[in-house]
């Protein structure tokens, strides 16, 4: 796997929110097409942290053990993927504002990791006059998978059926459904157009 760090000008280095690795389909969208080496994908402990403990509150089922067994299979496929902020970032931080300051660790953890993108559902809580200045862009899941069709189509087709290929039971369909309810639409419209394209 490539370094977070590494070829930093040909490929977007992807700083994953919490809000984006809870929900299963955005995850493995993100996860698969890193997979596909189109973006390098980061995170840190305490976004991971974050993200597991909304899956014990929400999901039946999910518990510590589940949440552990997410962690590990996460860091294991991207061993590079994880980073921690030091008091270098935060300095970095020092007379910034930010809508909630509970966030503050996740610019931190885009600053460690080099990030280009912060990938998150919650846009409004890093304002581009904030973000900008640090050379990082912020986007929602949706234009950040958008992006990447219209880009890379053969490589996220690949990352969309191996998502589908990894839940049992699920289809084309349900994926795209389920990508429409994790506010991803524009992404599952691109989605039915290349495969109803493959088929014609």
């Amino acid at each position: 796997m490539t370094h977070p760090g590494d070829e930093a000008d040909l490929i977007r280095v992807v700083l994953a929110d919490a809000n984006v690795l809870y929900s299963r389909v955005l995850r493995d969208y993100l996860l698969y097409a890193a997979d596909q080496e189109i973006i390098a994908v980061t995170w840190s402990a305490e976004i991971l942290a974050e993200a597991t403990e909304h899956l014990q509150e929400n999901i039946p089922g999910f518990d510590e053990a589940a949440a552990g067994r997410l962690v590990r299979a996460m860091n294991r496929a991207f061993p590079f993927a994880e980073v921690e902020p030091g008091e270098e970032h935060l300095r970095m931080l020092v007379g910034i504002a930010l809508p909630d300051e509970d966030d503050r660790h996740v610019l931190a953890a885009a600053l460690a990791a080099e990030a280009t993108v912060l990938c998150t559902s919650n846009i409004r809580d890093f304002p581009t006059g904030v973000v900008a200045p640090f050379g990082i862009e912020v986007v929602t899941p949706d234009q950040l998978f958008s992006r990447l069709l219209a880009e890379f189509e053969p490589q996220m087709l690949l990352a969309h059926q191996t998502a589908v290929a990894s839940l049992k039971g699920a289809t084309d369909q349900s994926t795209i459904e389920a990508l429409r309810r994790s506010g991803a639409p524009e992404t599952a419209n691109l989605v039915t157009r290349l495969l109803l394209s493959d088929e014609s």
